[in-house]
């Protein structure tokens, strides 16, 4: 059975953010669907929560499931929410596990210090839009440029997402995940911050760094992030399991 790619946007963007890993699996025949969680995209009107968060994971998961085994791949938020899921204490009908750029715990001064800075972007005009556009232009390829806003930017739904996170339990999450799990950052991410204890509380994960990247790792170097997920893939279908 083929492998089935479920994916997770991170935090403002929407399941636009993937089109180029979903053109990638398309071409080759690798069944994929990318979620909009609440709050954001098609479901910019909802109010996040974390259980809406994960019945939005768990039902593509199980419905992805019938059809061959799932390799959940989330980017930071979603990267966040994919490991919390996966570590669940009954294991969820995952075969593998893709968490790029979120190797750091939504605790303590970090988040703070980001969710000052993300109310401070949205009291500037047009809440920060132009440089924002500006950031966009300057690190990303004209291709993948626009994928990030392109199902609308959730400013409302940041502030309440970031303070939910910070309930999310990672450190006890990741000794239970027992699939194959890579690990994938830029090198100049500023969230690999915990990365040494990422990798410790998860021994059998594997950390994947991409030179000359950014946070936002899949559409910065989306030829390399794709070329990871064809490995996960790979992996997956010659039936790879983590060790016990």
């Amino acid at each position: 059975m083929t492998a089935q790619i479920v994916l997770v946007h991170g935090i403002r963007t929407s399941a636009s953010m993937w089109r180029a890993q979903l053109r990638y699996l398309s071409e080759r025949g690798v069944p994929a669907v990318a979620v909009d969680l609440p709050g954001h995209g098609t479901r910019m009107a909802e109010r996040f929560t974390l259980e809406g968060a994960f019945d939005t994971i768990d039902g593509a998961v199980r419905d992805a499931a019938r059809r061959g085994p799932v390799v959940l791949v989330g980017h930071s938020m979603g990267g966040l929410l994919c490991l919390e899921y996966a570590g669940a204490r009954t294991p969820p009908p995952i075969a593998g596990l893709v968490a790029a750029s979120c190797t750091s715990i939504p605790r303590g001064a970090g988040l703070t210090f980001y969710r000052v800075l993300a109310r401070g972007f949205d009291r500037l005009p047009d809440r920060g839009m132009w440089l924002t556009q500006r950031m966009l232009t300057a690190t990303l390829p004209e291709h993948t440029r626009s994928d990030f806003g392109a199902g609308g930017y959730a400013f409302d739904t940041q502030d309440l997402a970031l303070g939910l996170l910070s309930t999310l339990d990672i450190a006890a999450a990741l000794p239970r995940i027992r699939v194959p799990l890579w690990f994938v950052n830029g090198q100049y991410d500023q969230l690999r911050l915990n990365e040494r204890l990422f990798t410790r509380l998860a021994p059998h994960g594997e950390l994947l760094v991409v030179p000359k990247t950014s946070h936002l790792v899949s559409a910065m170097r989306p030829d390399v992030f794709n070329a990871l997920l064809g490995l996960a893939v790979a992996r997956i279908d010659a039936g790879d399991e983590a060790p016990t």
